[in-house]
């Protein structure tokens, strides 16, 4: 007999993005979002900067760090850093997920750096840390989104470095510490960690990427959506509430709502620790089962956010114990990323619930047996 769990997830979304809401949300949280008005406006550009403010606050990002809001997401915001910023110096870029890989191959195959070393890993690893030289410009994720990997602290960032730090902290920000003084960009978006609507991303510049903003000029073209300066100095008013192209107010409104809620629970510790007592959970029901294990072995540079499983069936059945979940409206979008190795992956951010998390691991254990039965009454 393999009985059915009788409670489900009261919020079964573990995808690591667009990520779950946080917990209580209502779209009454949004009643005083200001559509219709233009975003230049001063009510517009007002509220555009209060969530920039509010998330430098909640972040404790440095008072001299200028932070802004750009297109296209955490995509657009790295991809703005890259093609600014890169180009002075030979650069590194460590990779140990996909999305390394693709700022690796932007910057191999579109800005056509010569000087360019790409250190890599497997999924589930870390690269060799010590092989990086500061000297160069550094490109790196934070956190693995598709390996549940990520580095275990700054400690491996020199503060007297002469290169640029470039950070894609998307799925890290307001769930695990970051050292700012180590890091000169940082971008992530708004769908991840807190939940919010997609197609917006957060630019964060540190004094020293200012300077080569306004120093340096790369030698290739640069599209309109892309130029952070004028006349040979940034454009600070991207940073104080103004946008490059229009943003959502709709979306906008829903961040600062995330903001709030965050700030109400207790700030980044509260954040910090929601995230890493989710993990805890899994990391229990990893240790009672031996058929299901994490894709990253060291627990020292294991993710709190995107966590990453490796389950021992073949990927047909795999698919049978997604469906299952699915069906049973238990867990939904759990699949490991398509370039990842087979598996599992949930998203444990500060918007997902212990509650409901310990309740999609009891499907999971039912949905595992139930696709092992179903194999051996077919053997039969």
């Amino acid at each position: 007999m393999n009985p059915k769990p009788t409670l489900k997830p009261e919020n079964p979304f573990f995808s690591s993005g667009p990520c779950a809401k946080y917990p209580r949300y209502s779209l009454e949280a949004l009643a005083d979002a200001p559509l219709g008005r233009s975003h230049r406006s001063a009510l517009g550009r007002s509220r555009l900067l209060q969530s920039i403010r509010m998330t430098g606050e909640i972040l404790g990002i440095p008072k001299d760090y200028l932070v802004g809001i750009v297109p296209a997401s955490d995509t657009g915001a790295v991809e703005m850093a890259l093609w600014n910023l890169l180009g002075a110096r030979a650069v590194d870029v460590l990779c140990f997920e996909a999305f390394g890989r693709g700022w690796a191959h932007d910057i191999e195959e579109q800005l056509k750096l010569k000087d360019l070393r790409v250190i890599s890993a497997d999924y589930g690893l870390l690269p060799d840390l010590s092989r990086l030289d500061f000297s160069r410009d550094l490109v790196f994720t934070w956190n693995g989104t598709t390996s549940g990997v990520k580095v275990p602290d700054g400690g491996f960032i020199p503060s007297d470095r002469q290169g640029l730090t470039i950070c894609d902290a998307t799925s890290a920000v307001f769930a695990m510490e970051i050292p700012w003084e180590k890091l000169d960009v940082v971008t992530f978006s708004w769908q991840k960690v807190l939940g919010g609507e997609a197609a917006h991303g957060m630019l964060v510049l540190s004094p020293r990427a200012v300077r080569r903003i306004e120093t340096y000029t790369p030698p290739w073209p640069l599209p309109k959506i892309f130029r952070l300066k004028e006349g040979g100095k940034l454009l600070r008013s991207l940073f104080e509430g103004s946008t490059i192209n229009t943003p959502s107010m709709l979306c906008n409104e829903d961040y600062l709502a995330a903001l709030r809620w965050a700030r109400s629970i207790g700030g980044l510790p509260a954040l910090i620790r929601r995230s890493r007592d989710n993990l805890g959970v899994i990391a229990a029901f990893v240790a009672a089962h031996e058929w299901i294990d994490f894709l990253a072995a060291d627990p020292a540079i294991r993710s709190n956010t995107s966590v990453c499983l490796t389950v021992e069936l073949p990927p047909e059945k795999l698919q049978q114990l997604l469906r299952l979940l699915e069906e049973e409206q238990a867990a939904y979008d759990i699949a490991s990323y398509r370039d990842a190795p087979p598996g599992l992956r949930f998203w444990c951010g500060a918007t997902v619930e212990q509650s409901d998390l310990e309740r999609a691991l009891l499907w999971l254990e039912w949905a595992y047996r139930e696709v092992i039965r179903a194999g051996d009454t077919t053997r039969g």
